[in-house]
């Protein structure tokens, strides 16, 4: 089954950020980064928004006052979801509510140009790095780090695209992404993104 995206672009990008990527690209590569159970209809919102959005939620969030490339806030399944009585079980339609994607428009372009990255490549990255995050995945621990980037060479590589971390000169910052742990007053957390 596939993904389901709700895709909301923020009213205040700026006029010279180019046009995002189609919905059905960044579908296309949400699924490949989807680890879940085929049969499963995994669920996200993905936000495109302004550096200054950004820069807020990495704030609050993140305690970095600074735009960043992309943001996740998986969802924290509570008490108020319940699971299925064994009667409910064989009506159940498999949904997976991963969470939110935030990715800064601008900055992954700006990104894109200053490591000699194709676009279309750098775009795809942010998504499938999200998507990962929403899955648990991470890079705080350098062996996590390392099996994290693994998994994205290897789904990238599925897509068509280069390795995005062979790419990388060496005197980048590439401390740029983070995963959230959650949204006062919501069943999510956000995770921090991409490294690139």
């Amino acid at each position: 089954m596939a993904v389901q995206m709700d895709i909301q672009l923020a009213d205040d990008l700026a006029e010279s950020t180019e046009e995002p990527p189609p919905s059905s690209q960044m579908i296309t590569w949400a699924q490949a980064a989807w680890q879940g159970d085929q049969d499963a209809e995994p669920v996200i919102s993905l936000r495109i928004v302004s550096p200054a959005e950004s820069q807020q939620l990495n704030f609050e969030y993140r305690g970095k006052n600074k735009p960043t490339n992309v943001l996740s806030f998986p969802m924290q399944m509570d008490d108020a979801f319940s699971p299925l009585e064994e009667s409910e079980e064989e009506f159940a339609i498999p949904i997976a509510l991963l969470g939110d994607l935030v990715i800064c428009a601008e900055v992954v372009e700006q990104e894109a140009r200053e490591q000699s990255k194709q676009r279309e490549a750098h775009w795809a990255h942010m998504l499938v790095h999200g998507m990962l995050h929403l899955q648990g995945y991470d890079h705080e621990e350098e062996t996590e780090a390392r099996q994290m980037e693994q998994l994205e060479a290897r789904l990238m590589q599925s897509l068509g695209f280069a390795d995005p971390y062979q790419l990388e000169s060496p005197h980048l910052d590439t401390s740029g992404t983070q995963s959230i742990k959650s949204k006062p007053g919501s069943n999510q957390s956000p995770t921090a993104e991409s490294k690139s």
